[in-house]
């Protein structure tokens, strides 16, 4: 009997993702644990193992297919013993996401005068959202047939996010089917009006234009034609604008800024990268561990959370979560976007285990390996522009956390000890809470936690 192969959900937040690759072909036998795609999240790229033993009767959704449901039919795989062809045929019919498929693509319903919607029905369970390749240009059709609109899933998504009518779109594609480049160019020219806000009574209206980015034709209009390119928005630009927009608008933050001395620290810290012990490689013999400032830093916050228990928490509608570790999230940056590796439990660890874990994450993290379990969660983070010369900067808090440290430049400056003029390294950290879990008195504590493990950096390593 034939197996269904479907879009596995990769994280628990996964709605979609990208088929960026397919590592089998039809007629290729595999067995359990055999890697046999690529799949791209809005964060990382990730293998999908077989589960079954037998051979790839037929890949439904082609690689570099954007935006796939999660349990959308991707692939059959025969049986072991069963006809190959038979199984390809027998299969759970879904539609590849070819042009000639248009017929059996989802219709949306255009919005009506009454009670508009706020958005196209969603495809049907089970098939592949890819759109079809262009034909000839065809106009748009007339009013009187506007009542069925021939629409790709992934065209009626960026028109939602867009806040384009759909009806004042002309489709490019077989029948007049409206694809993704229709979008694109209709958001590029301005050709299309924005969708309606429904009449009182109707249907809920969409967010306001500007909160989602839609106003782009009022925007476009400002600049002279030519004199700028459109960059589309990848998973990952979405999802950092979707998280760090809920926090700004839902959480009540608050901030503190604390000097710290560094001195003592980058004292310590040359002590121990001068003992650090030779280890052989393929590059010939390097050193176990090289600690940077912000593994002192990691562990700083670690270890301030661990004394200040009450504000290692998260914020829920009925309880607040008290975390028994300091899972502590790194900001990463990455080419056009950024992610927060964690370190678990890095109270227990030490710097050097701290230090190797986070060259290892950041390497994974640009290579777009991190597993999802590695970046999603944590208690706090640690954001660093230090390294850019930036003195100091303020964070938004990345929920479910409830704090993030701003690291600026350690810089040197003069300042007074017992009546006399000293010159010290002074490196200023802002503090993000949220005020729904952590209260003023209790943020101030953690804050000089912090700056009492930084000024006294060898009780970091008992």
């Amino acid at each position: 009997m034939p197996i269904n192969i479907t879009m596995p959900a990769l994280s628990p937040t996964m709605e979609e993702g990208n088929l960026a690759k397919w590592l089998v072909k039809e007629g290729d036998k595999v067995k359990s644990g055999d890697v046999i795609a690529e799949i791209e999240t809005d964060k990382a790229t990730m293998e999908v193992e077989a589960v079954d033993e037998g051979t790839i009767a037929k890949i439904v959704v082609p690689a570099g297919t954007e935006a796939v449901k999660v349990n959308a039919l991707i692939a059959i795989l025969a049986e072991e013993g069963e006809d190959v062809a038979a199984a390809a045929a027998g299969g759970s019919s879904a539609p590849a996401p070819k042009a000639e498929a248009a017929k059996t693509d989802a219709v949306s319903e255009a919005p009506k005068a009454d009670a508009p919607k706020a958005e196209a029905e969603p495809a049907q369970a089970g098939a592949p959202i890819a759109d079809a390749a262009p034909a000839a240009s065809t106009p748009a059709p007339k009013a009187e047939d506007r009542s069925r609109l021939f629409s790709s899933p992934l065209a009626r998504r960026l028109a939602k996010e867009a806040g384009l009518d759909l009806s004042q779109v002309a489709g490019s594609g077989p029948k007049g089917r409206i694809v993704k480049s229709d979008i694109e160019k209709a958001v590029a020219s301005g050709s299309a009006k924005p969708a309606q806000a429904p009449a009182a009574g109707g249907s809920a209206a969409p967010a306001p234009a500007m909160a989602k980015g839609a106003s782009d034709e009022s925007v476009l209009k400002l600049f002279a034609e030519g004199s700028y390119e459109l960059l589309p928005h990848d998973g990952m630009r979405k999802t950092i604008a979707s998280r760090l927009t809920e926090s700004s608008q839902t959480v009540p933050s608050y901030f503190v800024s604390m000097d710290c001395e560094l001195d003592a620290l980058l004292k310590l810290r040359a002590e121990i990268n001068k003992s650090s012990p030779m280890k052989k490689t393929d590059k010939g013999e390097v050193p176990a561990f090289k600690l940077s400032v912000n593994d002192f830093i990691i562990k700083a916050m670690a270890l301030a959370l661990r004394d200040v228990p009450m504000a290692n928490a998260s914020w829920t509608s009925t309880a607040r979560v008290m975390h028994k570790h300091s899972d502590v999230g790194v900001a990463v940056s990455i080419p056009d976007g950024l992610i927060t590796p964690i370190i678990r439990k890095a109270e227990t660890k030490t710097l050097s285990v701290i230090s190797n874990e986070v060259k290892d994450l950041a390497r994974r993290a640009r290579d777009k390996k991190l597993k999802p379990e590695e970046y999603q969660g944590g208690t706090t983070s640690v954001s660093n522009l230090g390294m850019f010369g930036v003195s100091n900067f303020t964070s938004i808090v990345n929920l479910p956390q409830a704090s993030i440290v701003s690291i600026g430049a350690g810089v040197e400056k003069p300042v007074v000890k017992n009546g006399e003029i000293k010159i010290a390294t002074i490196m200023t950290v802002t503090f993000a809470f949220d005020h729904r879990v952590i209260d003023g008195a209790l943020g101030a504590e953690l804050a000089s936690a912090f700056q009492r493990h930084i000024q006294n950096p060898m009780g970091m390593l008992v």
